[in-house]
């Protein structure tokens, strides 16, 4: 089945705002096993829409548009749709109820111009949002099955996986379900992960996995995509290449599917009734910003240091602060010009009642890419040492 993603909006198409709902959309469905074909970007113009709408109903099956179901003059997607299907602008009464309730319910009297976003095109397949006043839809428009969605990140994701991915799976005839399991490393590179696990698809027949990567330094995600007849076959197809996986990538693992570092670390914690407390140079914060955020940290985070200059050590800061557990992250830059030839040395120190282990590390590059790698290896560190890893093992982005 042959799908396109159509975004709008003039600060898309000028570069104002990064447009991450179409690479989360994209991923989306290639997770389920459905191919993008065409991705294409048009501004708030309506004869651009319109001639937009007219091509990719000719070309594909299958388009989702994100964007322009807001209720400003700027958002036309209700509008042109209607006009690109030959058909009328009807008022949704359920969908004006809908939005009134929920201004209501907020105390608020619902703003005039937002029965605009209650306007569709005659005969259009309702698509519900559940957390926002942007009403989505579907609508033939020439050859193609069209489904629109609001551009508010939050809202698109419910939506695209409750209402749009099960829609194009029925459309497409795709029969069954399916599941992509990720794991999330730090340590190393793409290269070396497929050395690792290239030939895992074959491993024990395969069971019809594919294998894929993810690169987003200093991280790299590591997808097992499936499908099956149905959950049982799934949990039976995935089993023993899990296994392998996680016994080939072994301490490289810091989280699976939806987890993250910083959630492994602050879920070890509280387990086991820890505190903590963090000094850093030069990362400004990252590794304080990255737990302290987190529900349930404010029972574990005791204690965030940042210095420009010189650091705490992680014994003194574990004395000064009361915490369980202190982790001191120094960064010193190599003098000269911000190059990829140079870097920093990293000294990390992760103390508790039991002593002070230390790991220093030579990272190359700029110095974002020091920041960056600096904040996860000090997260790396604190990881291993809570659940009894060595904190020193080398890892590719290291240099002597």
């Amino acid at each position: 089945m042959r799908v396109e993603i159509l975004c709008t909006g003039d600060e898309i198409l000028t570069g104002k705002t990064v447009n991450t709902n179409y690479s989360h959309i994209s991923r989306r469905l290639v997770d389920v096993g459905l191919g993008v074909h065409w991705g294409t970007t048009v501004g708030d113009d309506r004869e651009s829409l319109l001639l937009a709408f007219r091509q990719a109903g000719e070309r594909a099956d299958a388009v989702i548009v994100n964007g322009g179901l807001g209720p400003t003059v700027d958002d036309l997607s209700q509008e042109v749709a209607a006009q690109a299907a030959g058909v009328e602008l009807v008022l949704s009464d359920y969908w004006m109820k809908r939005m009134e309730e929920s201004y209501a319910r907020r105390g608020r009297v619902m703003p005039p111009n937002n029965k605009k976003q209650a306007m569709l095109p005659a005969n259009a397949e309702f698509i519900d949002n559940p957390i926002g006043t942007a009403c989505g839809f579907a609508v033939t428009i020439g050859k193609a099955r069209f489904y629109f969605t609001p551009g508010v990140p939050r809202e698109m994701r419910r939506m695209i996986d409750e209402q749009v991915i099960p829609r194009l799976l029925a459309l497409g005839g795709i029969k069954g379900v399916s599941k992509l399991k990720r794991f999330h490393t730090f340590g190393i590179g793409e290269s070396r992960a497929d050395q690792m696990l290239g030939d895992i698809e074959a491993f024990k027949d395969g069971g019809g996995i594919k294998l894929g990567f993810q690169a987003h330094y200093p991280q790299l995600e590591t997808k097992l995509a499936v499908r099956g007849e149905d959950e049982s076959d799934l949990a039976a197809r995935l089993a023993p290449i899990e296994a392998e996986v996680r016994r080939r990538l072994g301490n490289f693992i810091i989280a699976e599917d939806h987890e993250t570092l910083e959630g492994v670390i602050l879920a070890k914690l509280g387990e086991r009734g820890l505190t903590l407390a963090v000094a850093e140079t030069f990362t400004g914060g990252n590794i304080a910003s990255r737990i302290a955020p987190l529900p349930g940290s404010e029972t574990i985070f005791r204690k965030g240091v940042i210095s420009r200059n010189g650091s705490i050590g992680a014994g003194d800061l574990l004395k000064e602060s009361g915490a369980s557990v202190a982790l001191s992250v120094a960064v010193q830059l190599d003098e000269g010009p911000d190059r990829p030839e140079f870097g920093a040395t990293i000294d990390v120190g992760v103390a508790d009642a039991a002593g002070i282990v230390t790991r220093r590390a030579r990272l190359l590059g700029g110095r974002d890419w020091v920041r960056i790698g600096a904040t996860e290896l000090g997260l790396d560190c604190l990881r291993r040492h809570l659940l009894g890893l060595p904190v020193d093992e080398r890892i590719d982005f290291e240099r002597r």
